[in-house]
């Protein structure tokens, strides 16, 4: 597959093919260098990241995984209560190897409905019984599809977990890529979104399509208590001016694409469920992530995946996301700059193909 990937030219997800020339050209020559994340391109990363969420201060930390532990850290120690409520298909847990519960006294309190498919709402908010220090929302989540609340059901757990005092972070690794939805149906901006939480999380390397890193704003006296845990995991490189220089330059070339994909991708949910033998993960796609699931065992996949790469030179879908069954397999789906090549009915006639 990856020999196959390497001779196609086009490709149906995401930004395509990532090559080191492409990614070294996001960094300008005249970017300023940091010492150990103080000044340069760092600094002014940081400064434009508060900008725009709309919060007091940022810091950058060169990975998602130990931005979130310390940021949890930081708010629990604060409550006084170590409990993080977090949904089944959290990140944290999916993804992560539960490294925030290994590596901290943190303990997760699970939220979720009846199916770990079921996304948060009020009611499982309200059926948990224990005290909770922290409450992690995650927007989009990947996990089920992208899913995202509704502007008036997200403020209504916010405000639920405020009136309690629970502290209210939002894992926003796919902010950018949900901003649209509640720009649409809410005329929200993400500074709005983002003035909900206390503490707020962003990437800088999925869907704007930088080399890594991320950012984590809030109040200054919490940033500055996370500067201190980032030391302590070790994120305070000698240098990490080669990642702020690349998230700057695609922050401001990349943000304002993501409504066009928004937009592409509930065009395209629409059409796919057309087709026989695909089914479209959540039921109103609201992100430009999705899931797709296809009635179809892992070989005729593999093989359609296969037959299209090589005789039109297209890299479609070459990682199963999940094998829900012997007939089911289920991929992650996000539109990007490589999407956006290809007209809707190019889309929908190359996923026709691969339902077979």
């Amino acid at each position: 597959m990856a020999e196959l990937a390497v001779q196609c030219t086009r490709f149906l997800a995401g930004d395509g093919r990532r090559s080191v020339a492409s990614l070294l050209a996001q960094i300008p020559d005249d970017t300023v260098m940091d010492g150990y994340g103080n000044g340069g391109a760092v600094s002014e990363l940081e400064t434009e990241v508060a900008q725009i969420l709309g919060k007091e201060k940022a810091l950058f930390l060169p990975t998602g995984v130990m931005t979130q532990q310390a940021t949890l850290r930081v708010l629990t120690d604060r409550v006084g209560l170590s409990t993080v409520g977090i949904h089944p298909f959290c990140h944290l847990r999916t993804h992560e190897e539960n490294a925030f519960q290994e590596l901290h006294p943190l303990r997760e309190v699970l939220i979720g409905g009846t199916s770990p498919f079921d996304p948060v709402t009020l009611s499982t908010l309200k059926s948990v019984a224990e005290p909770l220090g922290a409450i992690l929302w995650e927007l989009p989540q990947r996990d089920i599809g992208g899913y995202l609340p509704t502007w008036s059901q997200l403020t209504s757990q916010v405000a639920w977990a405020r009136q309690r005092g629970i502290a209210c972070h939002l894992d926003g690794a796919r902010l950018w890529e949900a901003a649209p939805f509640y720009a649409a149906t809410a005329k929200k901006s993400i500074a709005d979104i983002a003035a909900l939480f206390d503490t707020v999380y962003v990437s800088f390397y999925k869907g704007l399509g930088g080399i890594s890193g991320s950012c984590v704003a809030g109040d200054a006296d919490v940033i500055d208590e996370v500067s201190i845990w980032r030391t302590r995991h070790g994120g305070r490189a000698y240098m990490l001016w080669p990642y702020a220089a690349s998230a700057l330059t695609v922050l401001r070339s990349r943000r304002d694409d993501m409504p066009a994909y928004y937009r592409r991708a509930k065009a395209l949910a629409a059409r796919l469920r057309e087709i026989d033998g695909i089914e479209v993960w959540p039921n109103e796609v609201r992100s430009p992530l999705m899931h797709l699931r296809f009635e179809s065992t892992a070989k005729q996949m593999e093989q359609r995946v296969r037959k299209i790469a090589r005789e039109q030179k297209i890299l479609t879908l070459p990682y199963i996301f999940s094998r829900d069954d012997a007939r089911h397999q289920r991929y992650e789906f996000q539109i990007g700059r490589a999407s956006m090549e290809f007209s809707l009915d190019e889309m929908v006639e190359i996923f026709t193909q691969l339902a077979g």
